[in-house]
């Protein structure tokens, strides 16, 4: 398999694993879906990392599976291929991309569909799509822009050029950068940390910030003002305000 689900201590690793490149064929895309939508279901994946390797996290589309498609092909596999990177997406718990080498492309899109990106100081990440003749097709021109902006996405896509750690992470294209090995370690810190979270508090902030993002800011808070309420119904809420108001803030242990 080109990509696997490793579990440990609540926290779910999407690992690809296609050498050298981790180029991002038809395979490895529906399998990404296939393991996104497993570690959404599974009660013991209470966060996501999306990790490449120590070299790259992935660098891009299959540039020779795709020359060999033509338009009639294309047609029938780019929702496919968006249905891939939206799986991840909507992954109802926290996800967090650990970036090392190149993430272009394709490798670029799947990293945007994290909630939160770590990246190497060696990484470099773009939209090179336009050098092909072509634009970004997994999410590139949605995700980009809602992240970094219009303009700068806009001059990411238009002249296809890579940036550096440090650019990235001035544009907001990236969270953090830290040494290349302890990207990975760094990742798991904080998925573990969220692992021990509330889960259903987790999901509903995730779904009422996404939600705003692609709406109208009255559906956004109406979206808010329901998940809001509906957590005064769990578990945790009792456990996280009894501690707070017995222990003080912070020393919660939730279910």
């Amino acid at each position: 398999m080109t990509v696997h689900l490793e579990v440990a201590d609540g926290v779910g690793t999407i690992r690809l694993d296609r050498p050298p490149m981790n180029a991002l064929d038809v395979a490895t895309q529906d399998r990404i879906r296939e393991l996104a939508e497993e570690a959404a279901r599974r009660e013991d994946v209470r966060a996501v990392v999306l990790y490449g390797g120590e070299k790259v996290f992935a660098a891009g589309a299959d540039i020779k599976e795709m020359q060999r498609m033509d338009h009639a092909a294309m047609v029938l596999r780019s929702r496919a291929l968006q249905d891939s990177f939206t799986a991840v997406a909507r992954i109802p718990k926290p996800v967090v991309a650990a970036v090392t080498g190149y993430a272009l492309g394709g490798g670029c899109e799947l990293a945007l569909c994290a909630d939160y990106r770590i990246a190497a100081e060696n990484a470099k990440l773009g939209q090179p799509e336009i050098l092909l003749g072509l634009i970004p097709g997994a999410g590139g021109t949605q995700r980009l822009a809602r992240l970094v902006g219009p303009s700068r996405a806009k001059d990411l896509i238009f002249t296809g050029r890579m940036v550096k750690a440090d650019e990235a992470l001035t544009l907001g294209l990236v969270d953090r950068v830290v040494p290349a090995e302890d990207v990975y370690t760094e990742a798991h810190t904080w998925a573990a940390r969220l692992a021990q979270g509330p889960a259903i508090a987790l999901r509903a902030a995730k779904e009422a910030v996404d939600t705003g993002l692609e709406t109208d800011i009255e559906t956004g808070l109406a979206v808010e003002r329901n998940w809001f309420a509906g957590l005064f119904a769990t578990e945790d809420r009792e456990r996280g305000m009894r501690s707070f108001v017995e222990e003080g803030p912070g020393k919660a242990k939730f279910v």
